[in-house]
């Protein structure tokens, strides 16, 4: 006996799909799906105004730093000037002693335009905070001297200023150069 029936895989099959319980035709709307496609376009619409504004923050934001750059610039250059124009007192008061007649020039007038031209200086660099460190007398301090020596002193406390071989500087209020000094120590 011989089959004589077909493939039952190569019948073609017709399928019906069913939405929500409803025979549909392709072409027929779906409400839920044109909603939730709406919904879609509208997150896009907003994912895309959020880029956007985000762009724009971040376009901001550089701009602003590179102005506050510019200002700090501005600012320190500004700075620099003030100084440099006060020293150009300083600068004209030693030139104005070299250029003294070397006949009229005696040893008590040099010291004398020494000593005005050191407070002309010593006047800008408190105008503009540098603080001199002098610490002769007083006790050691390792934050603001430096110690080149120590020397035993029978009439002065340990650890107290004995010379100052080269003053310190601060300027508002941080150390610049510590002051070389020596110190005293035990008898």
């Amino acid at each position: 006996m011989t089959d004589t029936k077909e493939n039952p895989f190569e019948e073609p099959i017709e399928v019906e799909i069913e939405t929500n319980g409803q025979a549909g035709n392709p072409e027929e709307a779906d409400p839920e799906r044109d909603e939730s496609s709406e919904k879609l376009a509208e997150a896009e619409q907003e994912l895309s105004r959020h880029r956007e504004a985000m762009l724009r923050m971040q376009a901001e934001m550089e701009n602003l730093r590179k102005r506050l750059m510019r200002d700090l610039d501005r600012s320190r250059k500004l700075a620099l000037e003030k100084i440099m124009k006060d020293l150009l007192q300083v600068w004209d008061s030693l030139e104005r002693g070299l250029e003294v007649d070397s006949e009229s020039l005696t040893v008590e007038s040099l010291l004398e335009g020494q000593e005005l031209t050191l407070r002309m200086l010593e006047k800008v660099m408190q105008d503009h905070d540098l603080q001199i460190i002098d610490p002769m007398g007083q006790p050691f301090d390792p934050e603001l001297h430096q110690a080149m020596t120590v020397l035993p002193s029978a009439g002065v406390p340990e650890n107290t200023v004995l010379e100052v071989l080269q003053k310190g500087f601060s300027l508002h209020d941080r150390l610049v150069r510590p002051a070389m000094v020596v110190v005293s120590g035990k008898a």
